[in-house]
């Protein structure tokens, strides 16, 4: 017994440093940082008024029910005064295809794999997670590999809202060599609820590039965290709104047909982004969340033509 006690500060130490580091969300390698060009509000803005280059498809890759719960803080007073109760709320899993003249074909999130559907466990989701997420309620109604097929080209990247696994379910069909860029610290803040998720997020980015990380910088006009113009052509944005999660990042894209904002999970459903109510339990801190939900709805208003589709419902 003695000389187990000699060793227990030791051990237990190892098991810490295992188990913080298994609290990241991903130890997949983060390599150098994304392109793109810094710019403010301002500069982004002034551009909206005008088409641009780029065709946008949203897709839904997958019907699903989650708790309402985790969709929508229900102890916000909005909620609480329309008296919202917690339910299965039906949701969709969302690939949006970008096809920029220049730059090529790239995705925003990924839809999910038919793989995935077929056999969680081979691609990673242990019975745990599967469990949690309700996977058996997951009807897939196009796959990312149809989507690729039919995107007509080779896919140039993709460009993630956030590494949350309904976001990254389709990694199974992305080629090895496409690059993958996200928010800052997205994979490695630390976070005990990780530890759940962490090994499948792994295995699902396994083999793929490593990931790029946005490279932010304050906004002059404070309106914003930060924003990225991506291809330095005014063509689509990348702007940081942590809240959901550390790296949480929306992107706003000029189409031919006008401007499109993808708001990823910094608002989920249609109703919390009619009554500016952010996420419930899914959320990792819902007063920063509910800030840059407040900030993307006020860009939305400064420019009414402003299409808006949300993480996860019409």
């Amino acid at each position: 017994m003695q000389k187990f006690d000699h060793y227990t500060p030791w051990a237990l130490g190892l098991v810490f440093s295992v188990l913080l580091q298994a609290c990241s969300l991903s130890s997949h390698p983060v390599g150098p940082p994304a392109g793109g060009k810094p710019v403010s509000s301002a500069e982004m803005e002034r551009l909206q008024e005008q088409p641009g280059p780029i065709q946008l498809q949203t897709i839904n890759s997958a019907d699903w029910s989650v708790p309402l719960s985790g969709l929508l803080n229900l102890k916000s007073p909005a909620a609480m005064q329309a008296g919202l109760v917690d339910r299965e709320e039906p949701i969709q899993v969302y690939a949006h295809v970008i096809r920029h003249p220049q730059r090529g074909n790239y995705l925003v999130d990924t839809g999910v794999s038919q793989q995935l559907v077929d056999d969680p466990g081979k691609v990673g989701l242990n019975w745990l997670i599967r469990k949690g997420m309700g996977m058996e309620k997951m009807k897939l109604q196009k796959s990312t590999a149809s989507i690729l097929q039919e995107m007509g080209g080779k896919l140039s990247g993709v460009f993630f809202t956030h590494l949350h696994i309904d976001h990254v379910s389709g990694m199974p069909d992305i080629p090895n060599d496409v690059p993958l860029y996200v928010g800052p610290t997205e994979s490695t803040e630390k976070n005990f609820i990780n530890l759940f998720v962490h090994g499948s997020t792994n295995q699902l980015l396994q083999d793929k590039q490593r990931l790029q990380e946005w490279g932010f910088q304050g906004d002059a006009q404070n309106q914003f965290e930060g924003i990225v113009d991506i291809f330095e052509d005014g063509s689509i944005y990348a702007i940081s709104v942590p809240g959901h999660t550390s790296g949480s990042v929306a992107y706003l894209v000029r189409t031919t047909r006008g401007p499109v904002l993808l708001t990823g999970d910094t608002s989920h459903t249609r109703w919390g982004w009619d009554h500016a109510v952010e996420p419930g339990d899914f959320t990792r801190n819902n007063a920063r969340n509910l800030q840059n939900l407040q900030r993307l709805k006020a860009l939305v208003a400064r420019h009414p033509q402003m299409a808006v589709r949300l993480g996860h419902q019409p």
